[in-house]
């Protein structure tokens, strides 16, 4: 596979502003490298596939929900790749454990890989460096109009109408070439 190709920006940054969440990890630090253990586990890689830790604070007021995601956006794809959906998580959780179930009324929609889960850091062999960004999505108004069964792009539309604030956390992966 031919890798060689523009950086992609910061989707988010393409996005109308909204107020910022402050989000942490007990897993990795913004800007460093992803820990084996948020690795996927197939596709010749052997990571520990799980969920990282993630603390979120200063939603908005109004916010009656929260939806956590994990976006790859230099998969070389013209739509990046999606590891990572939740939705519904209520307005009271603030952190997820690592590798944790989700809190009640809160579902995972379809990822990329095709799974209602969690999938860890997979690039290709020789690329450069990944962005895997987290991101916590403060979400007001009536829970979100789909089912666990919708497209991450469906999904992430409901949550960019009824979004109140953001925030996002990073970390880099690669996989070095044979």
């Amino acid at each position: 596979m031919k890798l060689e190709r523009p950086e992609h920006p910061d989707p988010y940054s393409l996005l109308p502003e909204v107020p910022s969440l402050t989000v942490t990890s007990e897993s990795f630090t913004d800007g460093d490298t992803l820990p084996d253990t948020q690795v996927f586990n197939d596709w010749g890689m052997t990571g520990g596939n799980t969920s990282p830790q993630l603390s979120w604070s200063g939603a908005p007021d109004g916010t009656t929900s929260f939806a956590v995601t994990c976006f790859d956006p230099d998969a070389p794809t013209p739509s990046g790749f999606w590891h990572w959906i939740a939705v519904g998580i209520p307005a009271d959780v603030t952190s997820l454990a690592a590798g944790a179930d989700l809190p009640e009324g809160a579902f995972h929609v379809r990822n990329d890989f095709g799974n209602k889960q969690y999938d860890g850091a997979a690039p290709p062999a020789g690329d450069r460096p990944h962005r895997y960004m987290f991101a916590v999505q403060a979400i007001g108004g009536d829970p979100l109009p789909i089912n666990e069964d919708v497209s991450p792009a469906v999904a992430l539309f409901n949550v960019g109408g009824q979004l109140l604030g953001r925030g996002v956390i990073t970390a880099t992966f690669a996989v070095p070439g044979s």
